[in-house]
């Protein structure tokens, strides 16, 4: 089978391009937690505040959140939902929106205090003829019924039907749909419960005495209301018993063909501090799909709640669905921190992550070799997003498809290359063209020493 990867970006988060590999292997990359971006200590927050979607917004970033519950036996009619808004990615600030009285005053962040529905969590719909009015769109969710709503604004929200959506679920999550260009559909993730023995999702809150494990299911729609019906991800560890509370699914920027998951992986019987009063422990999954139903998940662990021990109780270390590109270098996630301890504000921190660098072909310094099942390219060079150490090195050879050197693309020929960089043009001697290649079926052999390769490309 041949690969058409055109002049798309290619990542090495799975081995589905990945022919062999001989002392090389994927290598999960963890992000770096830096600075806090929003402490929730405003008036109208409290301790299970819990931020869930960034958004792009008038050339930076708006943040999504839930400030408060204010009657947690009402936690449906009682919730205050909120934005914060970025420039740089880094620090957050509270807008005042008029939009809401909270202790006489209209001038804060507010969006909405209780009632129903609630603001969404949203996304910036991108299907071509979509209504400017209904730019933003959500689901909000009430007990096992999902509804669609939509903005112009992000600020002003309103249903776009009366009735439910046709979706089955129990919805009791961040629910999160895009518009898949590539697909032409939406695609919905969305909370069920599965038994952890068949992987069969329950219909109902009625789980029958099974101890039923939290789950994410996919739907597909054309008009964002009718929709299939939904799959349960099938995950190739084939562990069911994991319970994933989020799933922060996003199109892979700049490569979206390929999925990428963000999921809470919940760790109900655990309780590092008993007197924290409720039990279990969180921290952060990777997972990516090409499909959207089918994934590969990492079951080491994306962000571990580390040395701050307010993080070492339920419900924190959820990651914020989006990814915002704060530099060339550099793109960032969120996260949350401290929920529900008493006195002590819920916050959120960045996440500091390489540009595609999810995961990497990785060999030591004794050295390794991978080499990709045949591809065809409609570039005309060869770019890696790849590093090595001060003494580490990377060739690549291009074969045929049978695997053999092609005369002036062999190792040999190729200088070793040594550096860091997103998009190094890789070059045999002085030539770095491609384009007698272009459309034939070659493979790619990587020979590396103390080196990393994250993605590669073939640009025009």
């Amino acid at each position: 089978m041949q690969y058409n990867v055109g002049t798309r970006r290619e990542l090495f988060v799975d081995g589905t391009l990945v022919q062999s590999f001989q002392g090389t292997r994927l290598v999960l990359q963890k992000p770096e937690r830096r600075e806090t971006v929003l402490e929730l200590d405003a008036p109208w927050e409290n301790n299970v505040a819990f931020p869930y979607r960034v958004l792009p917004f008038k050339g930076g970033w708006r943040m999504y959140y839930r400030a408060s519950i204010l009657d947690l036996s009402r936690e449906e009619d009682t919730c205050v939902t909120a934005v914060a808004e970025s420039d740089d990615g880094v620090s957050f600030r509270r807008p005042s929106l008029g939009v809401c009285e909270f202790a006489g005053s209209r001038q804060n962040n507010i969006l909405q205090i209780g009632g129903f529905p609630n603001t969404p969590p949203p996304f910036f719909d991108t299907r071509p003829g979509c209504p400017p009015e209904e730019r933003f769109k959500g689901i909000a969710a009430r007990q096992s019924q999902a509804f669609a709503m939509v903005s112009g604004d992000g600020v002003r929200w309103r249903l776009l039907h009366n009735t439910p959506m046709h979706l089955r679920g129990q919805f009791d999550t961040v629910n999160t749909a895009f518009w898949d260009e590539l697909a032409g559909c939406y695609r919905s993730y969305t909370r069920s419960w599965h038994d952890p023995e068949t992987g069969a999702a329950f219909p109902t809150w009625d789980f029958g005495g099974v101890a039923a494990v939290r789950a994410i299911q996919h739907a597909r729609s054309e008009d964002f209301l009718n929709w299939t019906e939904p799959e349960q991800l099938q995950y190739a560890d084939g562990d069911r018993t994991v319970h994933l509370y989020t799933n922060a699914i996003v199109p892979c920027p700049e490569a979206e063909h390929i999925l990428l998951g963000f999921p809470s992986r919940f760790v109900p019987d655990r309780t590092p501090d008993e007197s924290h009063g409720l039990p279990g422990v969180n921290d952060a999954l990777f997972m990516t799909s090409r499909d959207g139903v089918h994934w590969n998940r990492w079951l080491d662990a994306w962000v571990s709640p580390g040395l701050d021990p307010l993080n070492w109780t339920e419900r924190n270390n959820y990651p914020v669905w989006g990814i915002a590109k704060t530099s060339p270098t550099e793109w960032s996630m969120y996260i949350s921190e401290h929920y529900r301890h008493e006195g002590v504000p819920t916050r959120v921190r960045r996440l500091s992550i390489r540009p595609w660098g999810f995961v990497a072909v990785h060999a030591d310094y004794s050295g390794g070799e991978l080499v990709t099942k045949p591809l065809v390219f409609e570039g005309t060079s060869l770019s890696l997003n790849a590093r090595t150490s001060a003494a580490g090195a990377i060739r690549v050879e291009i074969q045929d498809e049978t695997g053999h050197a092609i005369p002036a693309f062999s190792l040999a020929e190729m200088r070793p290359w040594y550096g860091d960089s997103l998009d190094a043009r890789m070059a045999w001697g002085e030539n770095t063209s491609l384009g007698s290649l272009r459309g034939r079926p070659i493979r790619l052999r990587f020979w590396m020493k103390d080196a990393d390769v994250f993605s590669f490309r073939f640009p025009s």
